[in-house]
């Protein structure tokens, strides 16, 4: 068996049965290196070559966790958080409550949405909208699992579809240029369009989720809710200031420099300066900044050393060779069993960004071989590498609602997170895509 899927596999079956994550990710490297025909040392050789490519990574989500507490320290959170504590205390309808769910969803996913263009700083608004906004969750009874459905809907469909921001970035100069790189005479305006089918797909996924799947209450415990995040809190307005401008100074060095750890370091800084924080406070800020978003960062340092031993192995090539001998001439089968090798290389990297240059070099000549068009082509490729990054244990997509939902340790990372997003937006991806590839384009 292809080394990638027994890597893939080992690890994706160790997180279900709650293994934490980072062993899973580890011991799913050291195998697939060892059934791909690495000795042990060649094995942890690439792996430990990969970790350093994760080590800013983690560096900015733990000083982004830092700066997090602080801004939810100064109460700004909190005037969304109370206005939305009143409406759901004066809340004595059905119709009443789920007008106040449906209002929290829709700005959840207007936030995530605005966190990949119009305020470009992808995860980082959920450790500090998401945590006071949990009492409310919890008297309306809100299934936790729903809104990381929303929340992931927001992250992955913007960069897919909206060619700003991140999507930008995803589109134009990831996707595109990989591309022209590879033969297809593929143009900016085309990929939007190429992409609008799968990412519909996710948008029925979406409404099931919210109208079927996780439509029924859920009950949390608020006690442990109360002992991270008080009910309400008193709004201290000159804090609220401080935490705009520090916030705004934030936001324009991460643009301006393309650097969350220097962008976040100032925020904090911000807070010190104006007596928000005091500074023999900072080493308790920095700690609890850890607490909510370290394992994020430990893990995406342990993904890169996966993706390292997985690009090592060659196992990539021979399984997409594979899959090459089987297809044949026949279309409908390429384009199925080239978004399941995409799931499977994305589940493994946690990254569809990083996907895109693996898999163009081989899809994009076969898409070129039997005569697919050039929209059919954006629309295969540019799937085949954003599926799994809804779904995969080791994404940023995954790991980033998981730091908001479970800052009181009520919502699994993987039968919270992972799976249900999976199920929704994998599946529907591949759905739409083939059909989008195969009847539509």
């Amino acid at each position: 068996m292809n080394s990638v899927i027994i890597a893939v596999s080992l690890m994706v079956l160790l997180s279900l049965v709650r293994v934490n994550i980072v062993i899973a990710l580890i011991v799913g490297a050291i195998v697939g290196g060892l059934s791909a025909g690495l000795d042990i040392n060649e094995t942890i050789k690439a792996f430990n070559s990969g970790l350093g490519n994760g080590a800013t990574i983690a560096l900015s989500y733990a000083m982004l966790g830092t700066f997090a507490v602080a801004i939810s320290k100064s109460g700004i959170t909190d005037l969304l958080s109370n206005m939305i504590i009143k409406k759901v205390g004066k809340g004595e309808t059905s119709f009443q409550f789920l007008y106040i769910k449906y209002l929290m969803l829709t700005l959840i996913l207007l936030a995530a949405i605005s966190s990949q263009n119009i305020v470009p700083v992808h995860i980082a608004f959920i450790p500090i909208l998401i945590p006071p906004l949990l009492h409310s969750m919890a008297k309306l009874e809100l299934d936790r699992r729903v809104v990381a459905c929303v929340i992931t809907f927001g992250l992955v469909a913007t960069y897919m579809f909206l060619p700003v921001g991140f999507g930008g970035i995803f589109l134009n100069e990831i996707l595109l240029k990989n591309l022209v790189d590879n033969g297809v005479e593929a143009i900016s305006g085309q990929l939007p369009i190429a992409m609008a089918v799968p990412v519909f797909g996710m948008f029925l996924g979406l409404l099931v989720a919210i109208f079927f799947t996780y439509k029924k209450k859920r009950k949390y415990d608020i006690s442990k809710i109360l002992e991270i995040e008080s009910e309400s809190k008193e709004i201290n307005y000159f804090h609220v200031a401080i935490a705009l401008i520090s916030v705004v100074t934030a936001l324009g060095l991460q643009l301006y420099t393309n650097s969350i750890i220097l962008g976040s370091l100032a925020g904090f800084i911000i807070f010190i300066v104006a007596g928000v924080i005091k500074a023999d406070q900072t080493q308790d800020f920095f700690a609890k900044g850890l607490k909510m978003m370290g394992m994020i960062g430990f893990i995406m340092i342990a993904a890169n050393g996966f993706a390292s031993v997985i690009n090592s192995t060659g196992g990539v090539e021979s399984l997409v060779s594979s899959v090459v001998d089987i297809i044949g001439d026949n279309k409908s089968l390429a384009v199925l069993l080239m978004l399941i090798v995409g799931l499977f290389i994305t589940m493994g990297i946690g990254s569809s960004f990083s996907t895109i240059p693996i898999i163009a070099t081989i899809y994009a000549p076969l898409c070129l071989q039997l005569d697919f068009s050039v929209m059919a082509t954006i629309t295969i490729i540019g799937t085949a590498a954003a599926l799994g990054d809804a779904g995969s244990p080791a994404s940023d997509s995954t790991l980033g609602p998981t730091s908001g939902l479970n800052v009181d340790g009520q919502h699994d990372h993987i039968w919270d997170s992972v799976v249900p997003t999976f199920l929704h937006y994998n599946i529907p991806l591949i759905i739409f895509g083939w059909v989008a590839a195969v009847y539509i384009f």
